[in-house]
């Protein structure tokens, strides 16, 4: 009963009393409050776009371009003025393609095509990279340069990479470009992966534009799982576990003990797989609702056994993308060993970079790149019997080397960075501390327990509740739905926190 009045007050709050401005502000970009799926804002717009999408479903052109029209105000609501950025990037690759499929001299093809890339990595660079540059050069030579005011287009990363794959494709000619512009404009603004990926491929995706839409019960319930899931993950446990504990503790290291620096980076990590996964789930839910298949992003990295399984689990989408048009791109593991060395290190290295104009980022890349580089190394020479125990304890040693490399990804800086570090080996067993620590953020602790039971749930667990799940009346779910952004509603702090992943 008490949450039903809760639910009354807050529709009350924020529906019974809406005038001629706040409707303005709906349809106007604000800064401080992008459009983001785990609001109310963005339920009440997906639920009227939906109706239309369906009652469209049979009308080809009219339902590609309804879809991008929503796309580009979704990405409006998130990044302002900078919606034109994305056209114009769709532009260029749209009619840099087209030449490369149509031209016979290799000649002109690779300079399409290197044309493409400078034009997209250029962008990339200015809006990205121009004050991490400016920054260093007056570092190095003791220059007077002024940084530039210079906002960066939300999901700048994820679009560039998305459509430098259709050119690429188009040039490998393992694609075809798209039938009209309209329909390539629909692949790179599609809204559920547009700021946060996963990064889709061409290949993968255009041929689904072209497809009868087709929505079976299976997808539907499924969709609905994903997405309930993903708001869970981000909306409940990513943000409270991040408002609550960890970026206290890492805004300020030294003023909390070794156990709240260790519990902090342990909570970092279940906080950044939760949003970002949850993120990747309601995106794939929401594009299942429309007939689209995105790829799975995230399979329990949590689980794996050594660095190279990790990025195999983690990021999916970018990882593979970095393999197929960055590594593969550079010789990958055809000119010696010595080659493939420097090719899985300088992926790396350039992956990290791209999470992040900072030498932090970098630092993570090459972390991760010498790992890797280090695994295939000795796993010629190293064969590790098979067995459970075993098993555990590389995953064991794989998660706290992942932990500590997070904790270059999330501080602020690198003395923060050493000094949470520095604190973690300073750690000694205290019951009493310990137990008054826990107690104290015993809903932090709670949350962070079930982020890693959740992580280790086995895959026929989880079939078996989204079957459930799918045994629930229609109205069922769509209350549990609405139940679901109460929660979020009713545990936030503030207003909804953007997505770690926003920033790249």
């Amino acid at each position: 009963m008490k949450a039903l009045f809760s639910m009354q007050n807050w529709f009350l709050e924020n529906v019974g009393n809406i005038d001629l401005e706040t409707i303005k502000n709906w349809f106007l970009f604000n800064p401080k409050q992008p459009l983001l799926f785990n609001s109310a804002l963005f339920l009440g717009f997906f639920l009227i776009f939906y109706v239309i999408y369906i009652l469209s479903r049979k009308t080809h052109y009219f339902r590609i371009t309804y879809v991008v029209l929503f796309s580009l105000f979704f990405y409006y609501k998130s990044s302002g003025v900078y919606f034109w950025i994305l056209i114009f990037s769709s532009v260029v690759d749209y009619s840099l393609s087209r030449l490369i499929y149509v031209e016979s001299k290799q000649f002109y093809r690779k300079f399409y095509l290197i044309l493409s890339l400078v034009i997209n990595l250029g962008m990339l660079a200015y809006f990205k990279y121009t004050n991490f540059f400016i920054a260093n050069y007056n570092s190095l030579f003791d220059g007077t340069m002024t940084f530039e005011d210079i906002v960066l287009p939300v999901g700048i990363s994820f679009y560039t990479f998305q459509t430098l794959s259709y050119t690429i494709d188009v040039y490998r000619r393992e694609l075809e470009p798209t039938k009209s512009f309209m329909d390539f404009l629909f692949f790179v603004s599609f809204f559920p992966q547009l700021v946060a990926g996963p990064i889709v491929r061409a290949s993968d995706f255009i041929p689904q534009i072209y497809e009868k839409l087709k929505l079976t019960k299976e997808d539907f319930n499924r969709a609905l799982f994903l997405i309930i899931g993903g708001l869970l993950k981000k909306a409940v446990i990513s943000d409270y576990i991040s408002s609550n504990f960890v970026d206290r503790v890492f805004d300020a290291p030294n003023s909390y003990t070794a156990f709240e620096n260790l519990m902090a980076s342990y909570g970092y990590a279940i906080q950044i797989y939760c949003d970002f996964s949850g993120y990747s789930d309601i995106a794939i839910g929401l594009a299942l609702l429309m007939g689209f298949w995105l790829p799975d992003n995230f399979r329990t990295p949590y689980q794996s056994a050594s660095i190279t399984e990790f990025w195999r689990r983690w990021h999916i989408s970018l990882s593979s993308w970095l393999r197929d048009y960055l590594y593969i791109s550079m010789g990958g593991n055809r000119k010696g060993k010595i080659r493939t060395y420097f090719n899985l290190f300088m992926t790396m290295l350039l992956g990290g970079l791209w999470h992040g104009a900072s030498w932090k980022f970098v630092v993570w890349g090459v972390l991760h790149g010498l790992a890797l580089v280090v695994e295939k190394f000795f796993g010629q020479f190293i064969k590790l019997p098979k067995n459970s125990l075993v098993r555990t304890i590389q995953v064991v040693l794989t998660f706290h080397f992942v932990v500590f490399c997070w904790l270059f990804f999330r501080a602020k800086d690198f003395t923060t960075a050493f000094q949470i570090a520095d604190n973690i080996t300073k750690l000694t067993f205290d019951f009493n501390q310990w137990q008054t620590i826990i107690l104290g953020y015993k809903n932090v602790f709670l949350l962070i327990a079930i982020g890693v039971v959740w992580h280790f749930i086995p895959v026929k667990m989880l079939a078996g509740m989204q079957k459930t799940f799918s045994t629930l009346p229609l109205v069922a779910k769509a209350v549990l739905l609405g139940l679901i952004y109460w929660v979020v509603y009713a545990t936030a702090s503030a207003d909804a926190q953007p997505f770690i992943y926003f920033q790249f």
